[in-house]
């Protein structure tokens, strides 16, 4: 089992400015105050990984912090609406639909991918597009290795991913007012996601995802805005063409496809030259503000897939 630096402080969509502005008030904080200890615990066994090659020296995020302050809007629109609404969801049983322009399409049942691939420890820092960050230690295994499983032909050029819709188990996803088209899907470009730091993440902090951060598999890319991390996948497909995502298809002009970190390129409601570490107390809200890098820190790994691009353009 892995063995963690002991967290010394109090992970990835995106907000629509109304519910961005209201979670920023008091209310609204303590109002996830009360949902954090009201939340069903969502955690199975502990989870075996052997140390990966990537860790970070900054202090970790708590496992409190990192599992009550989600974005996953199909448990609701609110940071602790996840971990409040997400008791009834069902990670097992579980398969991944793997197919398109691949030699071996196929479908994996969840606990096939925890014998066949090797699971490590990464530290990650995780940026959110609302200009908030924390530093987590996830579990998983290169998206890479799943990719050479099925056999990608050399028209493929894109990975689609898709999230399961399950309006009974998943509150967000039912009821009048839905905040987005489901189910939720995103994508990257193969090379993107044949990188070394592309993960499918299987659990955090030493054990398998709770629900509200994606059980039993999500994506974690951490070089791109949090919400490029699509969570609870059930279909992975190759593409000859760039696949939609869901919040460049909300709002083309604010989200694009890359969603690399950028702090030279603003939102257009908000800078993104600076984040807020969460749990790191400063003021009212918390949270100290700290400089946003390029490529969250990891532009040495990943610049040169972008070479030549306007990141102005194409971010």
């Amino acid at each position: 089992m892995p063995r963690y630096r002991a967290p010394h402080l109090a992970s990835s969509e995106i907000t629509p400015q109304k519910f961005y502005l209201n979670r920023r008030s008091f209310i609204g904080a303590a109002a996830a105050g009360l949902a954090m200890a009201a939340a069903p615990e969502a955690y199975a066994a502990a989870l075996e990984a052997k140390p990966g090659k990537y860790t970070l020296t900054e202090k970790l995020t708590t496992k409190q912090d990192a599992t009550t302050y989600n974005n996953f809007y199909e448990f609701g629109t609110g940071k602790a609406d996840p971990a409040a609404n997400s008791g009834d969801f069902k990670p097992h049983p579980w398969t991944v639909e793997i197919g398109g322009l691949v030699a071996k399409p196929q479908t994996i049942d969840i606990e096939t991918i925890m014998k066949d691939f090797v699971m490590e420890e990464r530290v990650y820092r995780m940026r959110c597009v609302e200009a908030w960050s924390m530093v987590i230690p996830w579990i998983g295994f290169p998206l890479s290795a799943l990719l050479d499983r099925v056999e990608p032909l050399g028209s493929a050029k894109y990975v689609a991913f898709e999230t399961v819709v399950r309006p009974k188990e998943m509150p967000g996803q039912s009821g009048f007012f839905q905040p987005l088209p489901w189910p939720y899907v995103d994508g990257l470009r193969l090379d993107e996601a044949r990188h070394p730091l592309a993960i499918l993440a299987t659990g955090l902090y030493g054990e398998t995802l709770p629900n509200q951060n994606g059980a039993p598999l999500r994506l974690v890319v951490p070089w791109k805005y949090g919400f490029k991390g699509i969570k609870s996948i059930v279909k992975i497909t190759l593409t000859e063409k760039q696949p939609p995502c869901t919040w460049n298809i909300a709002a083309s002009n604010e989200y694009g496809f890359y969603a690399n970190v950028n702090p030279a390129v603003d939102h257009p409601r908000w800078s993104q030259a600076t984040e807020r570490r969460i749990g790191e107390a400063d003021g009212l809200f918390g949270g100290a503000r700290i400089n946003t890098l390029p490529f969250n820190g990891y532009a040495d790994e990943v610049a040169g897939l972008y070479s030549g691009m306007d990141l102005t353009k194409f971010f």
